[in-house]
């Protein structure tokens, strides 16, 4: 039988890190799409449809800018929520043009699915380690900044 070669050490802090959240990001991709099998929702549905659960009435707006989607992205989430009778949209009262949105019941049973979620997956890693959560937020937030600034030179 013949071995397959070794696989490369990735050197170096940056390319290691890398790799990483090339695969978290691989992971993440494939979760949401076994959860689109199993839960009716991929995983970004599944943060939206829990972001109107935890705000009734929110806009569209407020979901963009807590979530960092972008707000083209979430218009196409939220129609499709909608076309499948998960949210509901309402004109906001004091602005017309504004629209607030709110779970139906079949949203509200999505919103409290949690096994077999990205969110329950993240919610078993953070208490493996809850000394590092704060160290890691604070990573991911430098690095978003600096690829975010590279973007905009």
């Amino acid at each position: 039988m013949v071995e397959a070669p070794p696989v490369p050490r990735l050197k170096g802090d940056t390319l290691e890190l890398m790799q990483r959240v090339w695969k978290l990001a691989h992971a993440l991709e494939v979760a949401s799409k076994r959860m689109a099998r199993t839960l009716g929702v991929t995983g970004p549905q599944r943060l939206v449809v829990r972001m109107i659960g935890l705000h009734p009435t929110i806009t569209a707006q407020a979901i963009a800018s807590t979530l960092g989607m972008h707000p083209s992205t979430l218009t196409g989430v939220l129609a499709r929520l909608e076309a499948r009778r998960l949210i509901v949209r309402v004109a906001d009262p004091a602005d017309r043009r504004r629209a607030r949105f709110t779970l139906s019941a079949a949203g509200r049973r999505v919103d409290r699915e949690r096994k077999g979620t990205v969110e329950a997956a993240v919610r078993r890693a953070l208490a493996r380690k809850p000394s590092d959560v704060a160290s890691a937020l604070a990573l991911l937030d430098t690095m978003i900044e600096e690829i975010d600034r590279e973007v905009h030179v």
